[in-house]
């Protein structure tokens, strides 16, 4: 038995929409971390960036077992009982509710993403426990309110109560012009106080040169990339009281067990960081 599980309204099946002849970021990522869901084109895009830097599927996998430290926190330690998760990609075990809701079965996570595989595989996001609930929202971060407005957010999440935005590695994929600030500014907005946002942020801080040509890997496929200094990271959390150890490479937030054992912070091309709104 699973607990309730929604699609928003005008998501229904992605039809011939999936192009499976040109590199997708969430397809290259499932590949390096050793998925399933991946196309020659993404298979080969992968070899190409690890040839470019060798550290990138431990730069990844480092990111995804922050993401897992941080949701286990948000709901055991913070009390977090409702997320948010903005760009959430192809679904790979743990997902953010079943991390959530090994701590608190009564969890509510609303996923959002655009990409149409992401969507023909949202089943997989749709397995909740009898007490709490899972939604899945087809829309772009780039339009805040197409997600505030949906009715699955609005059917899932109690904003009389806080709301963790999760925004796992992907602003790197908003430009200038996306006003990524300004995005996640919008989607926090409507969350009460004592929310918070979890967020990894890509940066070329630590190993420029190599960094440097995986972005360009991803531009001539069509995925330009902006990566962020440390002060630019910070500003996604104007505002907000940081929980400790701050803003900090994501293999050093609070690093359980073998999490970060024998990780060079050379390796490592993200920012990690949870934060509360007052």
């Amino acid at each position: 038995m699973t607990g309730e599980a929604t699609v928003s309204e005008g998501s229904a099946r992605p039809g011939g929409r999936i192009d499976t002849g040109t590199a997708h970021a969430a397809r290259i990522y499932d590949y390096i971390l050793g998925g399933k869901d991946y196309y020659p084109a993404d298979q080969e895009a992968g070899d190409a960036m690890c040839r470019e830097w060798p550290a990138l599927p431990v730069h990844m996998r480092a990111n995804r077992d922050w993401m897992n430290r941080a949701v286990r926190w948000l709901a055991e330690e913070a009390g977090i009982r409702q997320f948010l998760d903005i760009g959430t990609g192809i679904p790979t075990s743990p997902n953010i509710h079943e991390i959530a809701q090994s701590a608190a079965p009564d969890a509510r996570v609303v996923y959002v993403d655009n990409d149409p595989l992401v969507l023909s595989l949202a089943q997989g996001l749709m397995t909740s426990t009898p007490e709490g609930r899972t939604a899945y929202v087809e829309a772009d971060m780039r339009d805040p309110q197409a997600v505030l407005d949906s009715p699955a957010f609005r059917d899932t999440l109690d904003l009389g109560e806080p709301v963790a935005l999760t925004v796992i590695a992907i602003v790197h994929f908003l430009l200038d012009e996306h006003d990524a600030v300004g995005v996640v500014r919008r989607l926090l907005e409507p969350l009460p106080a004592g929310s918070y946002l979890a967020m990894s942020v890509g940066t070329a801080d630590f190993a420029p040169e190599e960094v440097g040509r995986v972005a360009h890997e991803y531009a001539v496929r069509g995925m330009p990339m902006r990566l962020r200094t440390r002060a630019e990271a910070e500003e996604f959390f104007a505002g907000m009281r940081f929980v400790e150890p701050g803003i900090v490479q994501v293999h050093k937030w609070r690093p359980g067990g073998a999490d970060a054992e024998g990780i060079r912070d050379e390796d490592i091309a993200m920012y990690g960081a949870v934060a509360r709104k007052p």
